[in-house]
């Protein structure tokens, strides 16, 4: 076990590293991030910022030479960076878990050959791949880039060859997957946390809405019948212990309108997702990702009041400052900004969360706040 007073590392300094930042300092631990920006929302409160590139071999010594384990905020770190570190201590979760899932069609891959349900996908490496895998579909697919940069980039929805191929040509023919588009009733995501040990505590299933391929708002517990619940959190479950993972894993799920199953992506980190679990739950994704680093148990999951996440984005602050007075007059509204210095469209900012007594008013009080934030 690592104790509190140890130092532990963070590759990646936006707001999941500054939340993971937070909850470690409060826990007794002191943090060192590594991000070349000079302004990381993490960065700016951690113990020790580390600004440089996160390929740089000097600073990934060094973090790895001052810190007694370290873990990632996005699974877009290189491998090479992540064994480089691995050279002087552990990293968690597993670089091999975190290669995996920066990649759509290895993930797609290996959830397919370990038997976990997926919608139908095709390699598209080349224009010829497109046209024989169009010509397979009977409906239209959604065609994504396999290396996303960030979560929701590069995504088409085609229909015919025609669309996917000038979709392919618009990414410039980078490889990609090809999945069918299925008609999704919901869309769920589980968090949950697995130990050194193989412990595992999960949280309730959340319900989320997205737009344009980014998370709009979060609910918990989701609108589902205890059986859709209960074989969710058995499907993560079982894929944690068959990547025999360590850390804050998320799976997000699709519903389908005949009530099957889907996994749709997982990532190694805490999620967007699960940021209802900071003021809604026991013990916060961010207080689990300290726990399984350091090799503690996971604590308790139990959700204490019904919730509803709402992201707060840059395109909030177009017409200037939110009027922030609105979630103060709330007694149940709880805001988290992210430090970060430029709101930009589309850029995430922070989020509140909104407890009540059952989640349809929580939806409401959310709904509600976002509007009359706007100035």
């Amino acid at each position: 076990m690592i104790l509190p007073g140890a130092t532990l590392g963070m590759i990646g300094g936006g707001q999941l590293g500054r939340m993971f930042t937070i909850a470690a300092r409060s826990m007794g631990y002191q943090v060192i991030i590594l991000d070349p920006d000079p302004h990381s929302p993490a960065g700016a409160i951690a113990d020790q910022h580390i600004q440089a590139d996160y390929h740089d071999h000097a600073a990934l010594d060094m973090l790895g030479d001052y810190c007694a384990v370290v873990t990632t905020e996005t699974e877009n770190i290189s491998l090479s960076s992540l064994t480089r570190v691995q050279q002087h201590c552990p990293v968690r979760p597993a670089p091999e878990t975190i290669a995996t899932a920066q990649d759509r069609l290895l993930e797609k891959e290996y959830l397919d050959e370990h038997d976990f349900p997926t919608v139908a996908f095709y390699s598209i490496q080349t224009a010829e791949d497109l046209k024989e895998a169009m010509d397979e579909f009977e409906g239209p697919g959604v065609l994504k880039v396999a290396q996303p940069r960030f979560p929701g980039q590069g995504q088409h929805a085609v229909s015919t060859f025609e669309e996917a191929l000038e979709a392919f040509q618009d990414m410039d023919e980078t490889p990609c997957v090809l999945e069918e588009r299925v008609f999704v009733a919901r869309r769920l995501s589980v968090i949950l946390a697995r130990s050194i040990s193989g412990d595992i505590a999960s949280y309730p299933v959340s319900e989320n809405e997205y737009i344009r391929g980014t998370l709009d708002l979060s609910l918990a517990p989701a609108r589902i019948d205890d059986e859709t619940a209960d074989n969710a959190l058995e499907m993560a479950c079982d894929l944690a212990d068959e990547l025999d993972y360590c850390g804050v894993l998320a799976v997000e799920l699709f519903l389908t309108d005949e009530g099957e199953l889907l996994v749709n992506t997982v990532a190694p980190r805490p999620h967007n997702s699960g940021h209802f679990t900071v003021d809604a739950c026991t013990t916060s994704q961010f207080d689990q990702q300290v726990r399984t680093l350091c090799g503690l148990p996971p604590g308790d999951t139990q959700l204490l009041l019904p919730v509803a996440m709402v992201n707060l984005m840059g395109d909030l602050w177009t017409n200037g400052t939110p009027h922030w007075k609105e979630v103060f007059n709330e007694s149940r509204a709880l805001l988290h900004l992210y430090g970060k210095r430029d709101a930009r469209p589309g850029r995430k900012m922070g989020h509140i969360n909104c407890l009540d007594d059952d989640v349809e008013s929580a939806l409401e009080m959310a709904k509600s706040l976002r509007t009359r934030l706007a100035p």
